[in-house]
């Protein structure tokens, strides 16, 4: 085409609140723009790296701009995707007012010409190879196997007849870049030129929040079957309920033992009897903790480091994620945040925060840390060091327009996973009315924290001075070796070198008292409603087990297992008709919910969660059954690790006091679960049942109606 489309949409969204502050009724808007085919592996990786540095880290200049503008609150679009057959490019803004709508192409469009006329600095083009090249040599996959994301990658050209290993194969496209890069400088620049500014194959999308929305799609929706079931004669309408007593009973059928044996299965005899062991090393360096753990890691230093959260007074908890990323995100003394976002990306594998929050195995006690978590080659493990050494003692925190900017970002991504994760925020406010470790996690990451970051950004518009000296002490109380730890994964060749490095940069860093502040949890376990804008529910319902009488047994993960993939999936799912139900279980903190997604009940879904143990106490469950719950089960437990993640979760079961004795009595109960430890799970399902604490995220109309039908007493509260 030879020019540029524009669809403009309505989406579902909240009401404005008298104040009309609701970011649910802001706008969205996207500039979208077709690439070529996926058949130049140059091409594509060319594109993915200047799409890392346009719009890949804080710091980018299409980003930033974006962000700079004040007209939205969180940049959407992740750039490039090259994972199907057609490329594209999408970058926009969400949160955005109504009559700055038109703004915002406007903005995309002239920051992408200034930038191709001035030329992206040669520090973030360097920053954003580095960045890419390290990805592909890295190959880190999390949780997800290897070999499977191979896979995946070769079906992006395999699925339209092209040679699979194109898409794996990275090292020739990786040197031609380089190659053109070295010898034109405007290498990327034209590429922007070609595939971006010169290309009128571009849309963009408006998203435009409309409260009523739907309420008149439910109006049509019941219309057209209220029609439907006019024009029925009542032989047509039996014919239907027939049809849909016949769907019920193939539901509730359970499937045959010749259908059952068709599918391969591991069997008990193929299952390791003992847990995977790590090694590590414990040592004690200027007062903070050091961990080794001796894995192959091909060259690469991973370093996490530990901030111990029980240093802070409980109202500075919600400011953990925030001050995290104020260390990365704001600048030092020395250099602003675009500069130290360029460092960090030439000359490290990438720095990014985490928490980590459980309670301790046999003490009742919190564990609750803050971590940078870093990875670099053996030759950058002096550069890194540096610059966490400069982000702990020299970040300038008194930046209120960034920090504004970072306090809008993260408040527009937690309204925006409400929603769609509407079944984690559920379980998270659920399991915070149950223990301590959950309640903190709830103060840092979820509602609490939501409501917090709101309050946050009216102090800091009103009151800068308070929300910067919250950050200080944030800074002094949490920047303390002695309340610090290090936990390093490489492999014994590199340490000899690496510990002495180590050591000095611990050395480095301030010491004081490790005192260590009080925290007292409000644990209301009313029942809870929380609404969103949506026609679905997300139900949760569970109890703390150890105040139920439950001690802890192995054969529980084994049951919870079984209840997810029978009982929970058709009686919720099949039946009664959601996306998904669930149950829950922390062996830790013995806390334990059932949970569902995109749940069309509310009444319905908590009523199966009480007969659950009816369903335990006549259950007939075949040998063959049990084993592949126990097989299934333990697919869970030995996910799949790559050594840093092996490194990771080694330090945080020393945190919480899981030794290796422990877990082997553990995995020795779940292979050992047996029918009877079903039936007498039974009882505890009872207790849930009797005494579970109640959250539901979903529509107005349906928390209002359990309320009107069941006498539940919902505390209601709008989360948007």
């Amino acid at each position: 085409k030879s020019e540029p489309w524009r669809l403009v949409k309505p989406y579902p969204a909240g009401q404005e609140d008298e104040e009309g502050t609701d970011s649910a009724a802001k706008s969205m808007v996207t500039v979208n723009w077709l690439l070529p085919e996926n058949t130049d592996p140059t091409l594509t990786l060319a594109l993915g790296i200047l799409s890392h540095a346009l719009v890949g880290t804080p710091a980018s200049p299409l980003r930033k701009a974006l962000i700079d503008s004040g007209l939205g609150e969180d940049v959407i679009g992740g750039g490039v995707d090259d994972s199907v057959r057609q490329l594209y490019f999408s970058v926009g803004l969400k949160g955005i007012a109504p009559e700055a709508v038109d703004q915002v192409e406007t903005l995309i469009l002239d920051t992408l010409r200034a930038i191709a006329e001035q030329g992206i600095d040669a520090e973030t083009i360097a920053a954003s190879m580095n960045t890419v090249e390290f990805q592909l040599r890295e190959q880190n996959t999390g949780r997800y196997p290897r070999g499977l994301f191979v896979m995946l990658q070769a079906l992006t050209t395999w699925l339209h007849d092209r040679d699979p290993f194109v898409a794996i194969a990275f090292e020739a496209p990786l040197q031609a870049v380089k190659h053109t890069l070295a010898t034109e400088p405007r290498y990327f620049e034209s590429l922007m030129r070609e595939h971006l500014l010169s290309n009128s194959h571009r849309l963009t999308v408006v998203l435009e929040p409309d409260p009523d929305l739907q309420d008149r799609q439910d109006a049509v929706e019941k219309a057209r079957l209220a029609a439907a079931k006019a024009s029925m004669t009542e032989t047509e309408l039996e014919s239907v309920r027939e049809r849909a007593r016949h769907l019920r009973e193939l539901q509730e059928r359970p499937d045959s033992p010749e259908a059952l044996a068709t599918i391969p299965s591991l069997g008990l005899e193929d299952l390791d009897k003992e847990p995977k062991h790590v090694p590590t090393e414990v040592s004690t360096v200027h007062g903070a903790e050091v961990l080794y753990h001796d894995l192959f890691t091909n060259g690469i230093v991973y370093l996490d480091l530990g901030l111990d959260l029980h240093v802070l007074p409980q109202e500075l908890l919600p400011l953990t994620e925030l001050f995290l990323s104020s260390l990365l995100e704001l600048g030092t003394e020395s250099e602003d945040f675009v500069k130290l976002t360029q460092r960090i990306g030439r000359q490290t594998g990438g720095i990014s925060p985490t928490t980590f929050t459980s309670m301790v195995q046999g003490t009742g006690t919190t564990a609750a840390w803050a971590f940078l978590r870093s990875k670099a080659l053996l030759s950058q493990v002096p550069d890194l060091l540096a610059i966490l050494r400069d982000v702990l003692l020299t970040v300038k925190l008194d930046n209120q327009p960034r920090f504004m900017q970072m306090l809008l970002e993260r408040k527009a991504q937690e309204e925006a996973g409400l929603v769609p994760g509407g079944h984690r925020v559920a379980i998270s406010r659920l399991r915070a009315k149950l223990g301590e470790s959950h309640w903190v996690s709830e103060q840092i990451g979820g509602v609490a924290y939501l409501f917090a970051l709101r309050k946050l950004i009216d102090e800091a518009k009103a009151d800068w001075p308070t929300v910067l000296a919250k950050l200080e002490s944030v800074r002094r109380l949490l920047i303390n070796r002695n309340a610090m730890l290090c936990n390093v994964t490489v492999d014994a060749g590199a340490w000899t070198g690496v510990r002495p490095q180590i050591e000095a940069f611990v050395k480095s860093l301030p010491a004081s008292d490790h005192t260590i502040a009080t925290w007292a949890p409000d644990y209301n376990r009313a029942p809870e409603g929380l609404t969103v804008p949506a026609s679905v529910n997300y139900v949760s319902k569970g109890a703390s087990l150890f105040d139920v009488g439950y001690r802890r047994n192995g054969s529980t993960e084994v049951i919870s297992h079984y209840l997810r993939s029978t009982w929970l999936w058709e009686r919720v799912r099949v039946q009664g008709g959601a996306y998904g139900g669930f149950c829950v279980f922390d062996s830790h903190s013995g806390t334990f919910g059932y949970v569902s997604y995109r749940d069309p009940n509310v009444l319905q879904t908590l009523d199966i969660y009480d007969q659950t143990a009816g369903f335990l106490e006549s259950l007939d469950l075949p040998q063959e059954e049990l084993v592949k719950s126990i097989v299934g089960t333990i697919g869970g437990v030995d996910a799949y690790q790559l050594p840093d993640a092996k490194g990771f979760s080694a330090m945080v079961r020393r945190l919480i006091n899981y030794t290796d004795e422990a877990r082997q009595q553990y995995r020795t109960e779940l292979l050992n679960t047996t029918v009877e430890d079903f039936r007498a799970f039974a009882e505890v399902a009872r207790q849930v049942a009797e005494s579970g604490s109640i959250v539901v995220v979903g529509a107005p109309a349906a928390i209002q109606a359990a309320n009107e039908v069941r006498g539940i007493g919902f505390e209601v509260t709008k989360l948007v």
